[in-house]
């Protein structure tokens, strides 16, 4: 998917239809909308495949109503176009009764045998409001599909506002949505059965956002580009930004591949502390211009420059009590990797915590959808939840949410957690907020495994970060 032109909010399914009710009442017919999604869908076909056989699996509802249109598009055009329809044509209504009735051609029953001479199929049997699993003839059908599928909206059978299948759902080439992404097109395996994402204008006025008022978005600079701090020139290494980060007696990389990347991330003044000389002699033996100290937390949280401190990376089985412990000193704390291992109660008001899926399990019980548990552990936490995945999500206790879909797989190796945890604890030491840090630290993350390539390792990651942080 193509992320230039695309808008970031992102809206539910009922969010989407309360767009669709505001624009109908704000003058725009039903019909009018249908026609324009209808021909969009057909475009971006025309744009992609030559004319073939191609049967158009119509449902009920309107998003039948849109195939019905798209048919007639690409009879218009040339292609050899059949519709198969699942119930009765008597039963369609309002806008979808309308343009069914605009077209011209004979109406088949959905049954496997309808795609089976196709060499394109168009699924706009259900769309992104569906509540029950896709089972019986459609799901029969389905099976039965051996073309390339176009998806109207969402392929039948991925649940909107969630992305997970309902039964059943098409492997699609290429899926056409109308105005906004729904959550489902970023976030697997919804996004994984969509293929081409195509997200078309069709006539409902941007302004109705306003009524909607969008809490969700797709991980994009507009979200926090304003927030990122420059630096100026009365710039001192204190101003931009002091962190320090807790070591544990073993996995001392952890903390340095931190380290750097925090560095490379624009802190001015980056500290390892250290339990014991062995560790601390590790962490002297990398970068120089980190600051490597042999203490107590408890001694540096005199400091009162120390605001900012990240625990987790390598941090062992101390790391719980010094989160808790940074926590009662009033402190900012970014919460990761080790100091996770606790319960939920002892990290909550951290600023933004980072856990993957199997910490975040331990911490709040396996999510039964990653968004919505997001949202619902940052309300808990009272801060901000980064939960890391090839979808991830950061949330806000405000309700606030955003989806990083871009991540590179190469991503899946050992150390690039820890660089994610550098790079958001840096930018929360330079003074931003913690979920636009969070966000902002998924986003440049990915872009800089993109520019280190697929081979990648977690060294790598921190030398790209200037470029692609210089360049937002």
């Amino acid at each position: 998917m193509s992320t230039l032109a695309v808008p970031i909010e992102l809206l539910t399914v009922a969010e989407m239809a309360r767009a669709d009710a505001a624009a109908i009442a704000g003058g725009v017919p039903g019909i009018v909308l249908m026609e324009h999604a209808g021909r969009a869908v057909a475009r971006a076909i025309r744009r992609r495949f030559r004319p073939r056989p191609t049967v158009v699996l119509c449902g009920p509802g309107n998003n039948g109503g849109d195939g019905f249109v798209v048919a007639r598009r690409l009879h218009e055009a040339g292609w050899p176009v059949r519709v198969a329809l699942l119930g009765e044509r008597a039963r369609l209504a309002g806008a979808a009764a309308l343009a069914a009735s605009r077209w011209s051609g004979p109406v088949g029953t959905l049954t496997p045998a309808a795609v089976a001479r196709a060499h394109l199929v168009v699924d706009a049997v259900f769309g992104a409001g569906l509540a029950r699993p896709v089972e019986g003839v459609v799901a029969e059908t389905f099976a039965a599909c051996r073309a390339p599928v176009v998806a109207v909206d969402l392929p039948s059978g991925v649940a909107g506002d969630t992305g997970a299948v309902l039964g059943t759902a098409p492997q699609a080439a290429l899926t056409v949505t109308f105005f906004r992404l729904k959550p489902a097109h970023l976030l697997r395996p919804g996004r994984d059965l969509c293929g081409e994402v195509v997200c078309a204008e069709i006539g409902i006025p941007a302004r109705v956002l306003e009524g909607i008022a969008p809490r969700l978005f797709r991980n994009d600079p507009a979200l926090w580009r304003a927030a990122l701090r420059r630096p100026g020139p009365g710039d001192h290494k204190y101003s931009r930004g002091s962190l320090t980060i807790v070591a544990g007696e073993a996995m001392t990389g952890a903390a340095r591949l931190a380290a750097r990347a925090a560095r490379r991330a624009g802190a001015g003044l980056v500290t390892i502390a250290c339990p014991d000389a062995a560790s601390a002699a590790a962490c002297r033996a990398g970068d120089p211009g980190v600051i490597v100290v042999e203490a107590p937390v408890t001694e540096l949280l005199g400091d009162l420059r120390r605001q900012v401190w990240l625990v987790g990376p390598g941090g062992g089985m101390r790391a719980p009590a010094t989160a808790a412990a940074i926590l009662a000193a009033g402190r900012t704390l970014v919460a990761d990797a080790d100091a996770l291992r606790g319960a939920s109660e002892a990290i909550a008001g951290a600023a933004l915590v980072t856990p993957h899926e199997g910490e975040f399990a331990r911490l709040f019980g396996p999510p039964a959808g990653r968004l919505g548990a997001a949202r619902a552990a940052a309300a808990r936490l009272f801060g901000a939840v980064l939960l890391k995945g090839s979808d991830t999500i950061i949330a806000a206790p405000d309700g606030r949410a955003a989806i990083t879909a871009d991540a590179p797989a190469w991503l899946a190796t050992a150390g690039t957690g820890d660089v994610l945890a550098g790079i958001a604890a840096a930018l929360i030491a330079q003074g931003m907020p913690p979920w636009e840090a969070g966000c902002a630290a998924a986003w440049a993350h990915a872009a800089a495994a993109r520019g280190a390539g697929a081979y990648m390792i977690a060294e790598d990651l921190a030398d790209h970060l200037p470029r692609v942080l210089a360049a937002v």
